[in-house]
């Protein structure tokens, strides 16, 4: 690969190997959340173009991922599952104890990067999901050999672009199904709101404004005052009102069951992958 950069020399650098849709949303979480300048910032991709956007804003493209590592202290691994290897291969020789390889690669472990990094590297796994476009994200967050100092400074970054949560990396897939799927399963029970309010006569940008914000608020409700979804539910659920009316339909149509049993199926297919 060719060189079309000229590096600063900046202990803060963050680098980003895989310019795609997961690594460009984190790219630009990171400079409107302030978490670093966009010159501190360096982004790869094979064909550069697709970032244009971003080196007008003033961040780093290259093509080079060793150059970009051998200049950050922070790299952020946002290729595809089946590159992971070969790319760790080419910016193994750059890697040292002081850098901090963090992995948002679906389905590939701590282990395996380990295996190809070479030992002594502190190795992070973060599975965010897509709402890190908004800096909205949940990110699940396990590590290996990492002290605390550098822990502080991964979760600094990911708290940018949301919410983040520690667990240890064997709930990694469960993350994936929770925080991953569960925006694919929220936004069909929003489709699911938008249709009955049409039915009951909304028109549609109306009837999609609505149920979006009430499903924000909900979920902001729960975030900020740290309740319980029922506790929520009893305070506009009345006795003989329409919202048990509604609840009761619900479950009688096996609502509650149906979405844990989705959550489980995606679980299941994970672990036959």
């Amino acid at each position: 690969m060719t060189k079309n950069i000229v590096y600063l020399h900046m202990q803060n650098t963050v680098a980003i190997i895989g310019g795609g849709n997961l690594g460009t949303a984190i790219a630009e979480g990171l400079i409107d959340g302030k978490f670093c300048k966009p010159s501190e910032l360096v982004i790869t991709r094979r064909n550069t173009a697709p970032l244009s956007s971003l080196k007008e804003k003033g961040v780093q493209v290259s093509d080079d991922n060793a150059g970009a590592v051998k200049r950050s202290r922070t790299v952020i691994l946002a290729v595809k599952p089946f590159q992971i290897k070969e790319v760790v291969q080419q910016i193994r020789n750059e890697l040292t104890p002081g850098h901090l390889l963090v992995s948002v690669v679906t389905g590939v472990s701590i282990q395996e990067i380990e295996a190809v990094s070479g030992p002594g590297i502190p190795v992070f796994r973060a599975m965010p999901n897509t709402a890190i476009a908004i800096r909205e994200s949940v990110t699940c967050i396990s590590h290996s050999n990492a002290d605390e100092s550098q822990i502080k400074q991964v979760y600094a970054l990911f708290s940018q672009l949301g919410k983040v949560v520690a667990i240890e990396e064997k709930l990694m897939d469960a993350a994936t199904v929770l925080a991953a799927c569960g925006t694919a399963f929220a936004m069909r029970f929003i489709r699911a709101n938008i249709q009955g309010g049409i039915e009951i006569g909304f028109d549609a940008a109306t009837a999609s404004l609505i149920a979006a914000q009430t499903i924000k608020g909900a979920a902001e409700l729960l975030l900020v005052k740290g309740t319980h979804p029922e506790y929520e539910i009893d305070k506009v659920t009345t006795p003989k009102g329409c919202t048990i009316a509604g609840l009761n339909e619900m479950e009688h149509r096996g609502f509650s069951s149906s979405l844990i049993k989705g959550v489980v199926a995606s679980y299941n297919k994970i672990l036959k992958s």
